[in-house]
This record gives structure tokens, C-alpha cells and sequence, in this order.
């Protein structure tokens, strides 16, 4: 990461929000239809029993937070949702899998046949299965998947206090692993788990500098789950968050910023603010992996009110 990143993005976030949301919204316009917003929707394949020791994550086998493991889910179900989600009008399809890493074998094979079933429904997909290797990149590939998703989760300084079992060199070679498989990058990282604002314009400045740049970059709110080191985290100032999106949109004009996790906690017009500042894609459905979303009535109401026409 180069350093002017790191003072770029801290000398923005820390300029008068009005002059940040003005410059923001001014780049989001020239880059992107300002109304135009893509509704994704995140299933999750394989529920629980992850290796991995993130402190966020209640996913984690390290953590008792009373979580029910599931094998990886039957190909019929992933077509039913899939179909689901095309019927209520998703553009974009996500799997996910708590796995450390993928592992070669019949599981994957399975994941290639999912991809697939999306792919069928004329929609993007992407998958998210932690981390991988080339050779598994360029399967993913194959089988007709557009996007991975691998988020930094902070910056590299924050990151070695949050999670043990990995590091952050291991989230960019997987990076390098899916763009030179030809897939486009989706990572961003989350808010809310006691960094600084150095270390969230860390985070910004390391996704920046990627090159390319991530076609998708999701903000998430923390929620705090109880039984992770976590559970006790403060409420993230939703202008915080929507200053983050703001540094995102300057920093990556061209990437589509996504307001992930979290949206439950938020206003329809913090959410609002959000897009303004340069959000241009939301995940639909009542569960986010294994976590609460708005229900759909309320992303109607929310995208309807963008819309400009008389209710």
C-alpha cells in the first residue's frame, strides 16, 4: 500500500462531511447512474464449524454462539433459491461456504455444479469459500462464475488483532489467485469492531492500491453476535459508515460500492445518505448468511422511495 493512499483517504475522511458527501456524490455521478442500484442476493451453502478464529464471525468453531452447523446444502435447494432470488428481481447471486480454504473433491465439484445452476438463471455469480488456490480460481472459472469474494476486513495493522489463524498476505494472494483466473474481485471489509479511522482508511487505501482496482468493494456493519470476543462492540455513528462509503466511492470511482451487513441497525434515510454518498448495490432477503436483513417490504419501500414516482 502506498503511503499518499493512506493520507489521501485520512485527509478526506476527516475533511467537513458536507465538502466529503458533495465530492463523493460529484464521482459517483460521473462513473455510475446514480439511479441504478444492484440487488444481490448472499446464500449460505455450508453453515458453520469455520476453522478460522475471526472475532467477528459467529460462524467460527472457536466460539459457542449457539449457531447450528450445516453440511454443504443439496443442489436442489440451491436451485430453488436461485430461482427465488431471480423471481425478486436479484442481478446478482452469492454463495458462501465457512471453510478455511477450499479442498479439492467432491464438495468442490459441487460448488462448480452450483455456479452453474446460477448461471442458468442469467444472472452474476459469485461464490465466496475462503481462501484458494489458482489451479481452483480457474475451475471457478470454468464453470461460469464472475466474481470471488475475499474481504480484507480492515487494515493490516488492525487485522493481526481480530483474527490469529490466517494473515493478511494469505487475503491478497487469494486475490492474485482469482484475477489471474480471469474472475473479477469483490472485497471490502467491515466497521464497527473497535478500529481506529486510520485503520478504516487503512482498509480503504489497501483495497486502492489493489491493481486493478475491486470491481466490488462491500462496507459492512459489524453485528455484534454473542459468544464471539466481540458481543460487546459499540454502536458504529451511521455518519461514520457513510463516510467510509464516501472515501470508498473517491479513492475506487469505478468500483460498485456495496452496503452489505448491517442495514438492520440502520434508518431508511441513513441508508439513503449512503447511496448518495456513493453506494450502488444492497444484498436482498431477510438473512445475510446467517445474520438478520430488512425484509423485503422494506427494501421495496426503500428502493421505491429512489425511485422519483408518485405512490
Amino acid at each position: 500500500m502506498e503511503n499518499n493512499l493512506l493520507a489521501q483517504a485520512e485527509a478526506l475522511y476527516n475533511q467537513p462531511f458536507m465538502d466529503l458527501l458533495y465530492q463523493a456524490h460529484q464521482v459517483h455521478r460521473q462513473h455510475h447512474d446514480p439511479a441504478e442500484i444492484q440487488r444481490c442476493t448472499l446464500l449460505s451453502i455450508k453453515t458453520g464449524g469455520c476453522p478460522e478464529d475471526c472475532s467477528y464471525c459467529p460462524q467460527s468453531a472457536h466460539y459457542d454462539t449457539g449457531l447450528e452447523r450445516e453440511n454443504l446444502m443439496p443442489l436442489e435447494k440451491v436451485r430453488e433459491a436461485a430461482k427465488n432470488a431471480s423471481a425478486n428481481g436479484a442481478q446478482r447471486f452469492c454463495m458462501g461456504a465457512a471453510w478455511r480454504n477450499v479442498k479439492d473433491g467432491p464438495e468442490f465439484d459441487r460448488v462448480l455444479e452450483m455456479v452453474k445452476i446460477v448461471k442458468a438463471e442469467n444472472m452474476e455469480a459469485c461464490v465466496t469459500l475462503g481462501m484458494l488456490t489458482e489451479s481452483q480460481a480457474q475451475r471457478l472459472k470454468e464453470a461460469g462464475l464472475d466474481a470471488y469474494n475475499h474481504n480484507l476486513d480492515s487494515s493490516r495493522e488492525f487485522y493481526e488483532k481480530i483474527i490469529h489463524t490466517r494473515n493478511y498476505d494469505d487475503r491478497l494472494n487469494t486475490l492474485k489467485a482469482c484475477r489471474s483466473a480471469g474472475l473479477t474481485v469483490c472485497s471490502g471489509g467491515i466497521i464497527g469492531m473497535g478500529e481506529s479511522v486510520k485503520d478504516r482508511c487503512g482498509l480503504l487505501a489497501e483495497l486502492a492500491a489493489l491493481d486493478p482496482q475491486p470491481e466490488s468493494v462491500p462496507i459492512n456493519l459489524l453485528i455484534p453476535v454473542a459468544g464471539t470476543p466481540l458481543e460487546k462492540s459499540k454502536e458504529v455513528d451511521p455518519i461514520d459508515l457513510v463516510k467510509t462509503i464516501a472515501v470508498a466511492r473517491i479513492l475506487m470511482p469505478k468500483s460498485r460500492v456495496r452496503l452489505s451487513a448491517g442495514r438492520i441497525s440502520l434508518t431508511k434515510e441513513a441508508q439513503v445518505l449512503a447511496f448518495f454518498a456513493g453506494a450502488n448495490s444492497v444484498f436482498l432477503g431477510e438473512t445475510l448468511l446467517t445474520r438478520p436483513n430488512p425484509t423485503p417490504d422494506q427494501d421495496h419501500q426503500l428502493l421505491s422511495s429512489l425511485s422519483g414516482s408518485v405512490h
